[in-house]
C-alpha cells in the first residue's frame, strides 16, 4: 500500500500560490535586518578589535548571545522589551506607535538573530589583516579614520562580503523570534519561513515547496554568487603574479629639510619575560643594534616609532621630544617623522606600487607633485615601470625596495630598519644590501639598524650597540667591539668560539684552565678578567715549537662548509673521542691541503696580540 503523503514529502511538486506576499515581505525584512546589521557589525567588530577593557568577555557574550540561544527566547526577550509593557514599547506607545505584529517587529527580529554571524565573521575578517601594515601606516603619519578607510576595510572586505551574505541568509530564514514579535499576519508579516510552517501544517504540501524552493535559491545564489567573486579576485591575482629580478645600482640621495640633529634614547620598559633598560645617543651614522632573539632590538623600534610605550623614560630626536613620561609626553606614530621598515615589508596589498610609495605624502600636495614625487622614488630604487604593480606581483627584493621607497618619501627624521634582509636568499641578500648601504651613505637622518647577524652589522653600521636581555652590554665603534669585546656575551654575538676560564698568574700571564695551558698576553691582567678567547680564524699554524704560546695539537675532528675548514683541536695530547677538543680553528680550503697529510702533532701557536680577555 503506497503512502502518497509520504511520496509528496519526497518528490516536489510545486505550485505558485496566489498570494506572493511572503515573497516580498522576506525581502523587505531581511534587507532592512542586512543594511542595520553591515553597519552595526562592521562598528561593534572594529571597536573590539581594539578593545582591551575589563568587561571585554561580557560584551562579546551579549553579541553573539542571539547565535546560541533559541530564536523563541530570542523573540520572548524582544517582545518583553518592545512589547506594551516594556522599557522601549512604553516611550512608543506615548507617540501612538508600536512594532509588535507589523513588519518593523519581523525587521527588528531578523537585525538580532544576523547581527552575530555579520559581527564574529567580520571581526575575524580585521583579525586577519597583518598588524604591521596598520603600524606602519601610523608611522607614515595616516590617521586612525585613514587607515580605517584605506587600509583596514579594503583588506577585510572579501570577508565583510561573506558575512553579509551570511547575514541575509540568516535574516531570510529567521522563524520564531519573528512569530514572537511581529506574528503570523498573512500579507502584513508573513514570512516565507512561517507561510512554509503554516502550509506543512494546512497540508497544502506544494505552496510548501514551492517556498522552500524559492527561499534555497535566494539564500544559495547571494552565497554562490560571493565565493564566486572571491574565486575571481585570488584568479587575478595569481594570473598577475610574476617573479622579477633584484634590479640594478641604487643612486638614491634622499632630501632633507630639518636641521642636523641626533637621537637620545633614555627609556625603560617592563615586559613579561625581561625588563628593557637602554640609554643611549645616535647621530647621523647608522647605528646597528645586535644581538640574538629576545634580546629587545625590535622593541626599541617599536617604542621609537609610537608602536610601544615604554613605562618611564625619554626619547628626543632633533630636538623634538617624542616621549618623556615625566613630562606626559607621548607623540602619536603619525607626528613623528619617523619611517619604518619592517622584516616583511608590510606593502599594502590592495595598493599599487605607487599608490604605497604615495601613502605618506602631505595630503596638501597635489596629484601632480605627488606624481613627481613618487617618480622619483621609482627613478632612485630602479623601480621604473613598476608603479601600476601590486605587491604580489613584484620579487622579494622589489617588495623591499617598495618599502623603503614608502618609508623615505616623506622625508623622515628617523629610518627604522628591522632585519631587512631576513627574508631573502643569500644573493639576493648581497645585491640589495649594497643597495642599502649606498642609500644610506646618502641619507642625512638618523637610522637604526637591527640585526643578529654579526657580518651585516659590521659591513653596514659603523657603530654598534650590542644587547642581551633587555640591556646594553657594550656600545661603541664596530672596529672596538669586534677587536675588544668587553664580555663573553659580547664576544659569542660577534663570532668568537673559543673561550676559556682564566686565573691570573702575573699582570702578562695567564692560566687557561679550560685549554690546559699557560699563556703569555699583551693586555694587563687585573682582577675583574674571568676569561680569555681567541677567533677561529687567528690560530697560526707553525712548524716552531719554540715559540712563546705555541702547544702541540691533534686534530679531533673536522667540519667543512663551502670555502673553510673547521678543525676541532686538542693541545697538548691526543684526543680520547669526538667531543674531547679545546678550541676550533678555521682555515681556507688551499691552505688544509697543504696541511691535512701531515704527521701528528702539529704546532698552534696563540698570539698573544691576538687573544682576547673580557669579563
Amino acid at each position: 500500500m503506497v503512502n502518497y503523503g509520504l511520496v509528496e514529502l519526497i518528490l516536489p511538486q510545486t505550485a505558485m500560490p496566489s498570494d506572493l506576499s511572503p515573497l516580498w515581505i522576506s525581502l523587505k525584512t531581511s534587507l532592512l535586518a542586512t543594511f542595520i546589521t553591515f553597519f552595526l557589525g562592521i562598528a561593534a567588530a572594529y571597536w573590539m578589535l581594539g578593545y582591551r577593557g575589563k568587561g571585554k568577555s561580557l560584551i562579546e557574550s551579549i553579541f553573539i548571545a542571539p547565535l546560541i540561544l533559541p530564536p523563541t527566547v530570542v523573540g520572548f526577550l524582544l517582545l518583553l522589551f518592545f512589547g506594551k509593557n516594556g522599557p522601549v514599547g512604553k516611550f512608543m506607545g506615548a507617540f501612538d506607535f508600536t512594532i509588535v505584529f507589523t513588519w518593523y517587529g519581523a525587521a527588528i527580529a531578523a537585525t538580532v538573530v544576523s547581527f552575530p554571524l555579520m559581527y564574529k565573521t567580520t571581526l575575524g575578517a580585521f583579525e586577519q589583516i597583518d598588524g604591521n601594515l596598520l603600524r606602519v601606516a601610523r608611522t607614515l603619519g595616516a590617521t586612525e579614520t585613514t587607515i580605517f578607510w584605506r587600509i583596514s576595510l579594503p583588506l577585510a572586505l572579501p570577508g565583510i562580503v561573506a558575512a553579509t551574505m551570511l547575514a541575509f541568509a540568516r535574516a531570510l530564514g529567521e522563524f520564531g523570534a519573528t512569530l514572537m514579535l511581529a506574528g503570523n499576519i498573512p500579507g502584513q508579516t508573513q514570512t516565507i519561513p512561517m507561510a512554509i510552517y503554516f502550509a506543512v501544517e494546512a497540508g497544502a504540501m506544494n505552496e510548501a515547496w514551492f517556498w522552500a524552493i524559492a527561499i534555497m535559491v535566494i539564500s544559495l545564489s547571494g552565497i554562490i554568487g560571493v565565493n564566486f567573486w572571491q574565486e575571481l579576485r585570488e584568479k587575478g591575482k595569481e594570473a598577475g603574479s610574476r617573479e622579477q629580478g633584484a634590479g640594478g645600482k641604487n643612486l638614491y640621495t634622499p632630501q632633507s629639510n630639518f636641521e642636523s640633529g641626533g637621537l637620545l634614547v633614555n627609556i625603560k620598559k617592563i615586559l613579561p619575560s625581561f625588563d628593557l633598560k637602554v640609554a643611549f645617543s645616535t647621530d647621523e651614522q647608522p647605528l646597528g643594534l645586535l644581538g640574538g632573539s629576545g634580546a629587545g632590538k625590535s622593541m626599541i623600534l617599536r617604542c621609537l616609532a609610537g608602536i610601544e610605550t615604554p613605562t618611564i623614560g625619554r626619547i628626543v630626536l632633533n630636538g623634538r621630544v617624542l616621549f618623556d613620561s615625566e613630562q606626559g609626553i607621548n607623540l602619536p606614530s603619525r607626528d613623528r617623522r619617523i619611517g619604518f621598515l619592517v622584516q616583511n615589508y608590510a606593502l599594502f596589498p590592495h595598493l599599487s606600487v605607487a599608490q604605497n610609495i604615495a601613502f605618506g605624502l602631505p595630503k596638501k600636495l597635489s596629484a601632480g607633485s605627488i606624481r613627481v614625487r613618487v617618480e622619483e622614488q621609482l627613478i632612485a630604487m630602479q623601480l621604473q615601470g613598476l608603479g601600476d604593480r601590486y605587491p604580489h606581483q613584484l620579487s622579494g627584493g622589489q617588495q623591499q625596495r617598495v618599502a623603503l621607497a614608502r618609508a623615505l618619501a616623506s622625508q623622515p627624521e628617523a629610518l627604522l630598519l628591522d632585519e631587512p634582509f631576513s627574508a631573502l636568499d643569500t644573493h639576493l641578500r648581497s645585491q640589495l644590501e649594497q643597495q642599502m648601504t649606498e642609500t644610506l651613505a646618502g641619507y642625512q637622518g638618523v637610522t637604526l639598524f637591527v640585526t643578529h647577524n654579526m657580518e651585516e652589522a659590521y659591513r653596514i653600521c659603523p657603530n654598534l650597540l650590542v644587547l642581551e636581555h633587555g640591556r646594553a652590554v657594550h656600545y661603541g665603534s664596530k672596529h672596538d667591539i669586534f677587536q675588544h669585546p668587553s664580555t663573553v656575551s659580547v664576544a659569542q654575538l660577534t663570532g668568537c668560539k673559543n673561550f676559556s676560564r682564566l686565573i691570573p698568574q702575573s699582570s702578562q700571564q695567564v692560566e687557561a684552565i679550560d685549554w690546559g695551558c699557560t699563556l703569555k698576553v699583551i693586555e694587563p691582567v687585573n682582577s675583574e678578567l674571568s676569561h680569555i678567547g681567541i677567533r677561529a680564524h687567528q690560530f697560526i699554524f707553525t712548524n716552531d715549537s719554540s715559540q712563546e704560546n705555541t702547544f702541540p695539537c691533534w686534530v679531533v675532528r673536522t667540519s667543512e662548509t663551502p670555502h673553510r675548514m673547521t678543525l676541532f683541536l686538542k693541545l697538548n695530547s691526543p684526543s680520547k673521542n669526538s667531543q674531547d677538543y679545546h678550541l676550533q680553528a678555521e682555515v681556507f680550503k688551499e691552505k688544509w691541503v697543504t696541511m691535512k697529510d701531515q704527521a701528528f702533532p702539529w704546532y698552534v701557536r696563540l698570539d698573544p696580540l691576538r687573544l682576547i680577555l673580557m669579563e
